[in-house]
């Protein structure tokens, strides 16, 4: 980090998303809760998926990894937010706001390669069935996963030393509830225009490769789908889809939103709301998303339940 950064400005403050008490109050209470349901849901489906015999398939070993992005994701948000959401001066230290950029980053990044990933396991899946075993291994799935951490990390940490790198020497206060590139970089006064074109051109590719994987992989999927003779084959090939669809649709599109336009068309009041969608409320709707539509969980779940309550008898 640059030393004249620190020497000027030693701590951010977050405006929050609103300066009403009241409101605050409120938002607090359902921060709280969604935060309560998001970790209990991902920390619920990892559990559920290491223990249950029916789900060690890769496509449960992927969605594993997911539930561990969704909880570290949203952990790395909300917990502050709550204290900030009681404090008057909602402050945070130079390094703590750098760290936090980091991993706001590296979550946005994991999210987004993960859900590309299902993607192409899906397609494995439905249009290669009798080669599934063979073409994903459990060492091929994890040096994936292994990938795909470390990518996200560096992205992560280049993109927050290059924000960091900048000069914040006219004001400090950061408008959003928690510290994130595109409203520190509204903040430098020095030249951002590199900053904007590293961020631009950095979350453009991974967006772009991401969404070329997946529509790739639906395109086979659809026309696979649609060659199956049966109709109760049919649905249930698209039924193991249509979680994953949703997400998807869901997460591009806010993160799209938020990153994939130029700094003269952003909005730093809605781009909060579009924060708190993809970084507090997307990782509560996964784990609910994949539970309750999916019957491989919901059996697996009561098979669980039932051998406790036998053994508790």
């Amino acid at each position: 980090m640059a030393k004249g950064n620190h020497s000027a400005i030693t701590e951010f403050i977050l405006l929050g998303l609103t300066g009403n008490p009241k409101l605050q109050a409120i938002l607090f209470c359902v921060f709280l809760l969604i935060y309560l349901v998001t970790a209990l849901g991902n920390l619920g489906l990892i559990v559920l998926i290491q223990i249950s015999s029916q789900l060690q398939t890769p496509m449960y070993f992927f969605l594993c990894h997911l539930a561990f992005i969704d909880f570290f994701g949203t952990s790395a948000i909300t917990p502050n937010t709550l204290v900030n959401s009681l404090r008057e001066i909602k402050s945070m230290s130079f390094y703590a706001c750098a760290t936090q950029v980091c991993c706001f980053i590296t979550f946005s990044v994991w999210e987004l390669l993960m859900l590309s990933i299902m993607a192409y396991d899906r397609y494995v899946a439905i249009c290669k069935p009798l080669l599934y075993v063979v073409l994903m291994p459990k060492k091929l799935c994890i040096q994936i996963v292994t990938s795909c951490y470390i990518y996200g990390f560096t992205v992560g940490l280049i993109q927050a030393v290059a924000t960091f790198h900048m000069s914040f020497c006219d004001s400090n206060v950061v408008n959003q509830f928690c510290c994130d590139d595109v409203p520190l970089i509204a903040l430098a006064c020095s030249d951002t225009r590199v900053k904007e074109l590293m961020l631009l051109t950095i979350a453009g590719f991974n967006v772009f490769c991401s969404l070329i994987t997946v529509l790739i992989s639906y395109v086979f999927i659809v026309f696979t789908i649609l060659r199956i003779h049966s109709a109760v084959g049919r649905q249930k090939a698209f039924s193991t889809c249509a979680s994953h669809l949703f997400s998807i649709t869901i997460y591009y599109g806010t993160l799209s939103f938020m990153y994939l336009q130029p700094k003269s068309k952003h909005s730093l009041d809605k781009d909060k709301f579009a924060s708190v969608f993809y970084a507090v409320v997307i990782p509560m709707l996964n784990p609910l998303i994949y539970s309750l539509r999916n019957q491989e969980v919901k059996n697996a779940l009561k098979k669980i339940t039932e051998k406790l309550y036998s053994s508790n008898r």
